[in-house]
């Protein structure tokens, strides 16, 4: 396992799971913390039909814990356009899989709303910790 938080907008890491197994335990690890997975790109399928590209595979899940989209929103409501909080996860060129989530402050953090930073904190932890424990298996 990796870690890498090379972005100033990702939590990142690699790890040496298959692809397929490694998205089975994000989804799994994301909803023991709360969030649900509202939707699903296919990013490999995707351009191979509208493109004929090929590429390894990619998947973006968006993923969303309502409790803290309902404050967040009741706060800001523009903050739709930031939401779901998207997870992806891709083989990399040397055959590892990455996997990378939004990082919630720095999100949170364009809308320049302090009252929104506590949501933005745990929200990260619950992402980092799910994230972690892909990274870590």
């Amino acid at each position: 396992m990796t870690v890498m938080n090379d972005t100033a907008y990702t939590l990142s890491g690699t790890t040496t799971l298959d692809f397929a197994e490694a998205v089975a335990r994000v989804r799994n690890a994301l909803r023991d913390e709360g969030f649900g997975v509202l939707t699903e790109i296919d990013v490999q399928a995707t351009l191979e039909e509208k493109l004929g590209e090929e590429m390894p595979p990619y998947l973006i899940l968006g993923a969303c814990n309502p409790p803290y989209a309902h404050r967040a929103l009741g706060m800001e409501p523009e903050l739709g356009a930031l939401l779901p909080c998207n997870v992806v996860v891709y083989v990399q060129p040397d055959g590892t899989t990455r996997v990378s989530g939004a990082d919630p402050v720095a999100m949170l953090g364009l809308v320049g709303r302090v009252e929104l930073e506590p949501i933005a904190d745990e929200i990260q932890e619950k992402v980092e910790r799910a994230l972690q424990t892909v990274w870590e298996a």
